[in-house]
């Protein structure tokens, strides 16, 4: 069995195993990661080695801890991340270039099909009927997104909603609130299979799964970092924030999307949201301003070539072929907006 598994902002780790009678056989890590002394992969190696195949990976973590020669050192490599790239093996994993992967990045949707179209085409990849999906959105109108199980009426001022012309929609993903304005937000959705997430747990699969972006930043000159559960961060403050929702039908996928601040007005951001002083507080800062730092400022450069940039460096890692929504997705997606995503009823669904 083989397992692969890049630790978030550090290096890739590669395990080679086998099992017997219920625990690990032939256990052998490698990767382009540094480490000290050579002998702790040896060690590393020998703590594997038998282990119960069920264990997980803060298990699995924990024997390499405690097999370690005195005084070692890592550099682009956790203990953690070890016992993650065990579980893919033994899970099957795949890896990104496994796939085939499609661009979808068409003209500018109402937020209702926005959400419908997220549905549909995760559907469409759990049913084995799409390729894996890199979805770059491009807003309609300017709307507020609130998680799947948000408060209404605690989250959005319905009449400065109304007064600014923001359309009010619910994802089917958990998380907090999106500020839309479309000149001014960056929003993409990746659809894909269970399979490339196995072995990880929810929350390694958001680092995991901002990966790449994290390079493409990195690119641009911007420093940033994924900080858990769902947010992309840098020294000035939040500039992304990630939210997921689970397929089970067919082969399973799973929905991953990112809003990303290109520019924000905060003023009007903090009339038509209700972020309260709790809110606030437990990002250490004291206003909404300060809270988020846009991608404008960071990168200097236009929200277009952002755009162009994240795509690129999405395409040299993975490839990444043209691809468009079918007729019969968006005829799909178009009739779950009318009956689902664009109704009082799913909006109000938690009053």
């Amino acid at each position: 069995m083989h397992g692969e598994y890049k630790v978030p902002g550090g290096k890739l780790v590669v395990v080679d195993l086998e099992t017997r009678d219920g625990v690990l056989a032939d256990v052998r890590v490698a990767g382009d990661f540094f480490l000290e002394p050579d002998e702790a992969i040896l060690a590393i190696d020998r703590a594997l080695e038998g282990a119960p195949a069920d264990t997980d990976a803060p298990g699995l973590a924990a024997r390499i801890d405690a097999a370690l020669p005195p005084g070692t050192e890592m550099f682009g490599l956790t203990t953690e991340g070890i016992g993650v790239a065990v579980r893919r093996a033994l899970a099957h994993a795949t890896d990104w270039t496994d796939y085939d992967w499609q661009l979808i990045h068409e003209s500018p949707q109402s937020p209702a099909l926005h959400m419908a179209l997220d549905e549909v085409l995760t559907a469409e990849v759990s049913a084995g009927r799409r390729a894996p999906t890199l979805r770059v959105w491009e807003w309609g109108a300017p709307a507020v997104v609130i998680g799947s199980f948000q408060s209404l009426r605690n989250e959005v001022d319905p009449e400065a909603a109304e007064r600014h012309g923001f359309e009010v929609v619910r994802r089917i993903s958990g998380g907090g609130a999106m500020f839309i304005e479309p000149g001014n937000t960056i929003t993409y959705s990746l659809s894909v299979p269970d399979a490339l997430v196995q072995g990880l747990s929810f929350t390694d699969s958001y680092a995991y799964l901002d990966d790449w972006v994290l390079g493409a930043l990195g690119d641009m000159g911007v420093k940033a970092w994924y900080q858990p559960l769902n947010d992309i961060a840098t020294d000035a403050g939040k500039i992304a924030g990630a939210a997921q929702k689970r397929m089970v039908a067919g082969e399973g996928a799973v929905l991953h999307h990112v809003t990303m601040a290109y520019d924000i007005d905060a003023a009007k951001m903090t009339d038509v949201l209700r972020i309260g002083r709790e809110k606030l507080s437990d990002k250490g800062t004291k206003s909404a301003k300060k809270r988020v730092d846009p991608l404008r400022r960071q990168t200097g450069l236009p929200r277009e070539a952002v755009i162009e940039r994240m795509i690129g460096s999405f395409r040299d890692r993975y490839g990444l072929s043209e691809g468009h929504v079918t007729e019969e997705e968006m005829a799909l997606a178009k009739e779950l907006a009318a009956t689902k995503f664009g109704t009082q009823e799913w909006t109000a669904r938690v009053p």
